[in-house]
Parts: structure tokens; C-alpha cells; sequence
């Protein structure tokens, strides 16, 4: 309205022209605050991906600390850092500078643990920087690019303090186009023992040194005299190559004052490997020969010449999971005499391959892991010492120090609770240099931590570590122990001196109930099909076995593969452990099927008696002894067998031969009659598969009419025969009778009447129905009469 008072040419009031900027400014406003608005969110979200650019604060570097030398100085040394940085950024860093920040000394063993997991930088916390010329300066850090550095410095100018354990931080500090100001952009933390001198008390530190392995020998072996072995692949082979894991752990520890564990399933397959063996195809239908004899008998003198005169621990034998066994197969029958054949078995291999008498009385479960059950498990074996872990009999919060490995937990039974710090130091991926370098350092700190903590009380302790380190972790290891044996603030003990230590009154010896045993452990133990599983694999050699001539060529292969089946190195690969127990099974199951009955056709049984033949084949290259064979009539009113309704031989076979068994039979009427055949072993189980046929008794046949025929005539024939012999001796008779007197015969023409018999010289005729003897007098026989009866 203002406006359209206004006149053209003229020019507004100043009041109006006041009026009319108010309101237009007041009308505005709301317009250019939605404007601001609708700028500044694209500003906002835009700013979102390009982030990483400009990365600011102590990980826009990453600072790779690869080498320390050396691992615990002493005065006079010079310490000496190496290591990578790289710009992670998408912006180049300007004015960058590699330092050393000495942080405080640490009170503790959890102080340490609390610094190694904290990231980036915190000031105040990371010390200050060494500084001066103990850097390292880069101009620029492109985007992307990795840079060496190397810095070396004096122990001395660290000016350290009191003996202890401090942190150690390798700083990288610049600027970025985002911040272009001086700051850490990158940070790396590690700790430095220090002990000026010999500790007055030191710790006795026993650190295990394992040698186990997986399985890969089969229960199959070749049918020669030396029953070549079968491996399930050569992989073994590659362990023990140079660089291998295992010759890597035999390499390093025979530098080291060590206690070995050996698992013996891994001496007995390299043993085998020092002679002819084979390996089975991918496909495992077939075998071809091994060709490392060569490594294996290297790797077997060597250690057997590191472990002689040294202490050495035999597992049961191929390492059996006690945890899943106590778990899940303590039900099971027989599979805790299984564990015991398995401890005796690991000693004996021991001693034999070895030449060394080792302790076989230790037993370690999985991580050191313990309840009840796995106690009760392993002393039913005959250990008496426990491998357990300190994160399994947790230390209450009153003891200010590690108190002694050796506990006693009841029942004359012994605890050796290794530090788990110590024993899970080198876990991790240790291939790269950065992880292994401060995985020793964290490992001696703790170590001389463990002594500070009472320098004037001596503990021992005991380090468990993994049971199979790879090439990379056991050299990480090595290096540790290599610091240790400097015996600074430490020295090396045997596991058996530390089992005899004498124990801390004040620490744990309560073992953890079930409930508390580890779920991520309890997930890959062995089922409980699984053991029952073995107990039929087991049963079936105990029946099997009791047949053979030369029963340890089963016995020995089998036996070892059982205990193969539960072994701790299936943990993690059930899929695998279930295929391994199928295929002894399957084998053993197809050398059982070598001792059987040959089928047999239907019988026909022509007439009332008849021998019946059994046949008997063994393919074994070894005889079989200890059977009967059975045949048995389930109609034995129509049909028995030798007389009844079964009957029993013996049978003894010789490898690769058959036997046939007859057995006689009598048939009481006609008809089929169904008959069966088994063999027993001599304590009456069933053995095979039972052959079962007819016998069929059927009419008398026209030959057997025929026989019966031509018999009967050669009796009529004799029957005539006699009868003619008869009459020709009663016609003699009377010829040869006393002479007629003229007073006494009649004349001729007269009749019979005179008493003599009419017609008595008539010729005789065939027809005439004669008695066989002549007519009997009741007169006295005269002496030499001859008297037909």
C-alpha cells in the first residue's frame, strides 16, 4: 500500500522508506532461514563419505612395530626399534616424525593386560617422547605408501628407573590438510622388562614342549611278512620337511631347556615311515608308495638324540580327548579300559622308539580345562598328575601373587595349574613380524611380573602351551624362552620337579564343577555315538581276534587305530573323526567277511541216509583255528542231523584255503526239510552270515529200484543154490544106506505092502514136493551118521 502511494519521479519519505525496509526485512527472514537450512544439509551429508579423508587423531597411521633388540636390555645396551608406517588416509601427512614415548612402569599383571588392550593414542597415559635425535622424519606420507623406520637408542638415555616392567609406545606425529597442526596420527604400544641386574630370587619356569600331531596312519596294512603300513595321506611327510611345523618344533627345542610331551601315535607313524609304507589315493581305492623314508629317519635320529638323558612326558597313546570322554563316553562299556590300553600302548612306543624311559603318569585335557569327571577320567588310567590351567582354578582376589603350580586336589592326586597368560601368549597368527614382536614382549613382561610380585618368595610355575604351535607361533616361542634363558629373573625347570614343588597353602585346589566347564569347548567334544561306535569296532576285534592263528597282526594295527578314534585332534572336524571311525569299521568288517560259509544249493536226499559237505573259505593270508561249524535241521523229526538236531565239527583252515565239512544225515520221511549252517567261535558266538538251503527226501529213485532189484535176485539165486545142494545130499543119503538080504526085499512085480516105499527108484521130478531133509527116525543114530536140521 506504501508502495502504491508512492508517485512516479519522486522519491519516499525517509519515514516510509524505513517503514518499507522493516517489513521487507521481516518478511524475508523466514525465506532466507529455510534457505540457510536447505544449504547447510547437503553440506552435512556430503561431508559423511568423505570422512576417511580427512582422518584425523592417532589412526590416520598405522605404525608397524616389527623388530625390538634386544627383548629385555640391561645397562650398556643399546635398544633398537624397527618397524613400518603407512598413511591410511586419502590425504598426504606433512612434517611426520617417528619417536619413542617411554610410559610409565606398571604395577601388576592385570596393568598389563588393561595397556595391551587399549588402541590409539591417550595422552597423558602413553608417556612422553624420548625426542632429540631419537627420531625418525619423513617429509611427506603419501596416501597408501609404507615407509621404513629404525631407532636406535642408548638404554640409558631412557633414563629407566626401578626394576619393572614399562610401556613402551612408538609414536608418528604431523600434520593433514584437514588439522594442519603437529599431533599423533598414529600409535603403536609394546612393553619393555627391565632388571638392571641377576634377580637375588628367580622364578622356576617350566615350559612345555609338545610333539603331537593328527592321525594319518590307517588300520590297514599290507599282507607281507612286515605288514606294510597305510597312511591316509602324506601330509606328515610335509611336517617334517625343513620349515615344516614339526621340524621347525625339534629345530628349535633342542636349543631350548624344555620338557617334552609326545604324543606317541606321532613317533609310531614316523617310525613307519623309516621303512616301506603306502598312501591312499584321493579317491581311497588304492595305495601308492611313500617315497620320504629319508626325512622320517632324519627327523627320528635327531630327536632322539635331543631327548637322551632328558625328562620326557609319553600322552596315552594318539593323545585321547579325557574331556569328551568323561563327558559323553564314560557310559559307554569298555571305553575306559580303552583309555587305560591307550596310556600302557603310549609308554611302551616311547621306550622302544625312543630309547628313553619317559613319565606316562601326566595327564593334560584339552586347554587344562578340569571338573569332576575329567579327574575322576584321567587317574582310572593311571595318572597321577593333572596338566590343568589357571583359568580353570581361578585364584581368588586375596592372593596378590601367582602362587605355585603344584596343587593338591584330593585323592593322592596333583594339579599342575599352568599361567594361562604365559601359555595363550602365542596363540594368535604369529606370522606376521609386528604380532610375534609383541607377543614376546607381552610374554616377559608378564614373566617378570610374575617375579616382582614377591621378589623374595621363589614360585614355580608352569607354561601349557597349544598343543600343536605352527612353524610361525613355535618360533615366536623360541624366541621368549631365548630371552628367559639369560636367567635374568628366571630358570628352567622339569615338569616334574615343578608337579614336586611343595604347594601354597593359600591357593585353590577347589577343581570347578561341570556347570562350569567352557560351552565353546563342550561344542566340539566327541559324541556319545561316537564311543559307541568304537565299542562296536572294538567288540568286533575281540570276537574276531579269538579266530586267528597269528592274532597280533589284527590286534596291534587296529588296536592303535581305535585309539586313533579318540583322539584330541579331532576337535573342531567331526565330519572328518566320523569318516576315519566309518572307515575302520568298513575294514575290519571286510577282514571278518574273509572267514565264511560258501552258499550252498538246495539238497536232494534219495533215500535214508546221506553225507552232507559244507564248504569253508578262508581268504586271510593267515589260518583260522578255534571254530565250529553247525548244521542244524529244523525239521527234525523228518530230517536230524548226525542223529539229532544239530551237530558240531571243528574247523581249522590255513590262509587262503577252504575246508569242506561233511555231516551225515538220516531222513525219516519224505519232503523238504529247511537246513541251516553257522560257525561259532569256541565260546559260542555266532560268526558270518549263516547258510541256510533244503534238503529234499524224495521216493526211492528206479536206480535204487534197480539195486534193490539185482539184490533180491542174488538172494533167490543163493536160495536155489541151497536147495538143490540139499536134495542132491538127502538123495546120497539114502543110496549110500544098509544092503537089502533076498529074505528081506520083495520080488519083483510085488506091491508096496511088504513095507518097503513104492516107486523108490523112480527118477525125481522138479515138481515133486519133497522135504528139504529126510524123514527123522526115532531109532538111536548109529555113530558117524550125518543129521540135516
Amino acid at each position: 500500500m506504501a508502495e502504491a502511494a508512492d508517485f512516479p519521479g519522486t522519491s519516499p519519505s525517509p519515514a516510509r522508506r524505513w517503514l518499507r525496509r522493516t517489513a521487507a526485512l521481516l518478511a524475508g527472514a523466514p525465506l532466507l532461514a529455510g534457505m540457510l537450512q536447505l544449504s547447510a544439509e547437503p553440506t552435512a551429508h556430503a561431508a559423511t563419505p568423505s570422512a576417511p579423508a580427512d582422518a584425523t587423531g592417532s589412526s590416520t597411521v598405522d605404525v608397524s612395530l616389527n623388530k625390538l633388540t634386544p627383548t629385555a636390555p640391561t645397562d650398556g645396551d643399546t635398544l633398537t626399534i624397527s618397524g613400518t608406517v603407512t598413511n591410511e588416509s586419502k590425504q598426504s601427512v606433512t612434517g611426520a616424525e617417528v619417536g619413542l614415548r617411554l610410559g610409565p612402569v606398571l604395577n601388576g599383571r592385570s596393568q598389563i593386560d588393561s595397556a595391551a588392550k587399549r588402541t590409539g593414542y591417550r595422552p597423558g597415559a602413553d608417556g612422553t617422547e624420548v625426542g632429540g635425535k631419537y627420531v625418525k622424519k619423513f617429509s611427506k606420507l603419501a596416501p597408501g605408501i609404507r615407509q621404513d623406520f629404525s631407532i636406535s637408542v642408548p638404554v640409558k638415555a631412557l633414563d629407566l628407573g626401578a626394576d619393572g616392567v614399562y610401556q613402551l609406545g612408538v609414536s608418528l606425529t604431523g600434520r593433514t590438510p584437514a588439522q594442519p597442526w603437529s599431533q599423533v596420527l598414529g600409535f603403536e604400544r609394546t612393553f619393555l622388562p627391565w632388571q638392571s641386574g641377576a634377580a637375588d630370587t628367580k622364578t622356576k619356569t617350566t615350559y612345555l614342549w609338545p610333539l603331537v600331531s593328527t592321525s594319518h596312519l590307517t588300520a590297514e596294512t599290507g599282507s607281507d611278512e612286515q605288514q606294510t603300513p597305510v597312511f591316509t595321506d602324506d601330509d606328515l611327510a610335509k611336517e617334517l620337511a625343513p620349515g615344516g611345523r614339526l621340524e621347525q618344533m625339534l629345530s628349535l627345542g633342542r636349543q631350548l631347556d624344555v620338557t617334552w610331551v609326545v604324543d606317541p601315535d606321532l613317533l609310531a607313524s614316523v617310525d613307519h615311515m623309516t621303512r616301506n609304507y603306502r598312501v591312499q589315493t584321493a579317491d581311497g581305492k588304492s595305495t601308492t608308495a611313500g617315497k620320504n623314508q629319508a626325512l622320517a629317519k632324519d627327523w627320528l635320529n635327531k630327536l632322539e638324540q635331543t631327548v637322551k638323558n632328558k625328562k620326557v612326558v609319553a600322552l596315552p597313546f594318539a593323545d585321547p580327548d579325557l574331556a569328551s570322554l568323561a563327558h559323553n563316553g564314560r557310559t559307554v562299556t569298555g571305553s575306559l579300559g580303552q583309555l587305560k590300553d591307550a596310556t600302557d600302548a603310549g609308554a611302551m612306543a616311547v621306550d622302544s622308539i625312543l630309547h628313553v624311559k619317559p613319565q606316562s603318569d601326566f595327564a593334560w585335557p584339552v586347554d587344562g580345562a578340569l571338573d569332576p569327571s575329567i579327574v575322576d577320567v584321567s587317574t582310572s588310567a593311571g595318572a597321577h598328575t593333572v596338566i590343568a590351567r589357571s583359568d580353570s582354578l581361578r585364584e581368588g582376589n586375596a592372593l596378590p601373587y601367582t602362587p605355585n603350580a603344584a596343587r593338591p586336589i584330593g585323592g593322592g592326586t596333583t594339579a599342575v595349574v599352568a599361567d594361562a597368560r604365559l601359555s595363550t601368549a602365542f596363540q594368535g597368527d604369529m606370522t606376521g613380524a609386528e604380532d610375534s614382536t609383541l607377543a614376546v614382549q607381552q610374554f616377559l613382561a608378564q614373566s617378570l611380573m610374575v617375579t616382582l610380585q614377591d621378589p623374595d618368595k621363589q614360585r614355580s610355575i608352569v607354561v601349557a602351551p597349544q598343543r600343536m604351535p605352527s612353524a610361525s607361533q613355535a618360533q615366536s616361542m623360541a624366541k621368549a624362552l631365548t630371552a628367559l634363558s639369560e636367567e635374568r629373573w628366571s630358570e628352567p625347570q622339569d615338569l616334574s620337579a615343578a608337579a614336586k614343588a611343595k604347594p601354597d597353602p593359600a591357593a585353590t585346589t577347589q577343581v570347578p564343577s561341570a556347570r562350569a566347564y567352557p560351552a565353546a569347548l563342550r561344542k566340539q567334544e566327541l559324541p556319545k555315538s561316537a564311543f559307541t561306535s568304537i565299542q562296536g569296532t572294538q567288540n568286533k576285534l575281540n570276537r574276531f581276534q579269538t579266530i586267528l592263528t597269528e592274532p597280533d597282526r589284527v590286534i596291534t594295527p587296529f588296536g592303535r587305530a581305535i585309539d586313533r578314534e579318540m583322539s584330541t585332534s579331532w576337535r573342531g572336524r567331526a565330519a572328518e573323526a566320523a569318516t576315519f571311525r566309518q572307515g575302520v569299521a568298513d575294514y575290519l568288517t571286510t577282514l571278518v567277511e574273509q572267514v565264511a560259509l560258501i552258499d550252498k544249493s538246495d539238497a536232494k536226499l534219495s533215500g535214508r541216509s546221506a553225507t552232507i559237505p559244507v564248504t569253508v573259505q578262508n581268504n586271510l593270508v593267515q589260518g583260522v583255528d578255534h571254530m565250529v561249524l553247525r548244521l542244524t535241521s529244523e525239521n527234525p523229526t523228518r530230517l536230524k542231523i548226525g542223529g539229532k538236531a544239530y551237530w558240531e565239527q571243528p574247523v581249522k583252515i590255513s590262509g587262503g584255503h577252504a575246508q569242506s565239512v561233511k555231516f551225515t544225515t538220516t531222513a525219516n520221511a519224505n519232503g523238504p526239510v529247511p537246513v541251516y549252517a553257522q560257525l561259532y567261535t569256541e565260546d559260542g558266538q555266532p560268526y558270518g552270515k549263516r547258510v541256510q538251503f533244503d534238503v529234499n527226501v524224495t521216493e526211492i529213485t528206479l536206480t535204487v529200484m534197480l539195486v534193490i532189484a539185482g539184490g533180491v535176485l542174488l538172494l533167490v539165486l543163493a536160495g536155489f543154490r541151497m536147495y538143490t545142494q540139499r536134495k542132491r545130499a538127502a538123495r546120497k543119503q539114502a543110496e549110500e544106506g544098509p544092503e537089502e538080504g533076498p529074505e528081506d526085499g520083495p520080488e519083483d512085480g510085488q506091491d508096496g505092502e511088504s513095507g518097503t516105499e513104492p516107486g523108490k527108484d523112480d527118477p525125481e521130478q522138479p515138481s515133486d514136493p519133497t522135504p528139504d531133509t529126510a524123514p527123522e527116525s526115532t531109532d538111536p543114530s548109529d555113530t558117524g551118521e550125518r543129521v540135516d536140521r
